[in-house]
């Protein structure tokens, strides 16, 4: 008998040398499964409580046999309490066309609520409560995510107070369009599953912290949905809570995109194949005080470039009212260079 057939034979099925190994492999696995369903067991248990159900009544026009009129029109989504103070997040669209709202805790008590601010931009909002003692869950850092996390979502999907759903981060850095038609950047995609009505919700990750509120789902997709990042929830809540709105900074340029020669985008050190051209000024603008005119194409601005509106929105996020920019444009086939002054985008 050969040398190789006599190591085989002599060898254990699947690779087990003891008759205990199936099941110490077994037990091996129970545990990593218990270890699994305890961490999603305490997540669920600490940040549930600070998780709402934000109920509305909006006026919609309604078609009637005789002219339209205005119906009032009941809806929902899921909310976080951020601060033991009674500030709730919520999404922009379950609080959009009102400015109060029920907000039903997570001991089934109900309190009346006053919608503080807005930013369909970032599809996100605040509400805030006048209630005693309540549970806030800290904002995490969406910055450390890692592809494959465990994190869980928690909401009231379809009116099913505190629903847990557990799953993984699919994918990070996505774009979404928001009801604004401004991009939300670096946006969280979950397998978590989410239904109408998680909307506002946390996304949690395995220490208990609020990585996300989320925000969409794909209809008609398996497992694809949305979150927005804490990042930018930390960012919009405190300037919500602080001013009511969110100023952007305003270039005052209407925009679309255009095919940019090779040899332009090579004259201009950047390898981009498109740009923005300049439609329209806003008279009395940042852009017409700094000579910017119809017709010019916008290929940066300082050091990054714009290749489509989506950047130009992206950028101008960056920038505060009162913030110089340096414009690269290109006008009759020249490059320019000039500076403008933003200022807050008007309401």
């Amino acid at each position: 008998m050969s040398y190789f057939l006599q190591q085989i034979l002599d060898t254990e099925p699947f690779g087990f040398t003891e008759s205990g190994s199936v099941a110490e492999a077994e037990a091996e696995d129970a545990e990593l499964l218990d270890s699994y369903s305890r961490t999603v067991t305490r997540v669920a248990e600490d940040a549930s409580r600070s998780v709402v159900n934000v109920s509305v009544v909006r006026k919609q026009p309604v078609r009637r046999r005789y002219g339209s009129d205005y119906a009032d029109v009941p809806a929902s989504g899921s909310g976080l309490i951020v601060a033991p103070d009674g500030y709730i997040v919520t999404n922009s669209h379950v609080v959009h066309g009102t400015t109060t709202a029920d907000i039903t805790l997570a001991d089934g008590s109900t309190v009346p609520g006053q919608v503080v601010g807005e930013d369909p931009s970032t599809d996100l909002a605040v509400v805030r409560i006048d209630a005693p003692s309540l549970n806030a869950t800290p904002l995490g850092d969406s910055a450390k995510l890692r592809v494959g996390q465990l994190v869980v979502a928690i909401g009231n999907p379809l009116g099913f107070q505190t629903t847990v759903t557990a799953g993984v981060v699919s994918a990070l850095g996505r774009s979404l369009r928001s009801q604004s038609g401004r991009m939300i950047e670096n946006v969280i995609q979950t397998d978590a599953a989410l239904n109408p009505g998680n909307s506002g919700g946390p996304l949690v990750d395995s220490s208990g912290r609020a990585v996300g509120i989320n925000t969409a789902i794909i209809w008609g997709a398996q497992g694809i949905c949305f979150a927005i990042p804490s990042n930018t929830v930390r960012w919009v809540t405190g300037m919500l809570i602080k001013d009511g709105v969110i100023r952007r900074a305003f270039l005052g340029i209407g925009a679309e995109v255009r095919p940019l020669p090779s040899s332009n985008g090579s004259r201009n050190g950047r390898s981009q194949t498109t740009a923005v051209a300049v439609l329209e000024v806003v008279e009395g603008g940042p852009a017409a005080r700094a000579g910017v005119r119809a017709g010019d194409i916008l290929v940066g601005i300082e050091d990054t470039a714009v290749t489509n509106t989506d950047d130009l929105y992206r950028l101008l996020n960056r920038y505060s009212a009162g913030a110089t920019v340096r414009l690269s444009l290109l006008r009759d086939g020249h490059s320019l260079s000039l500076e403008a002054l933003l200022i807050a985008a008007p309401e």
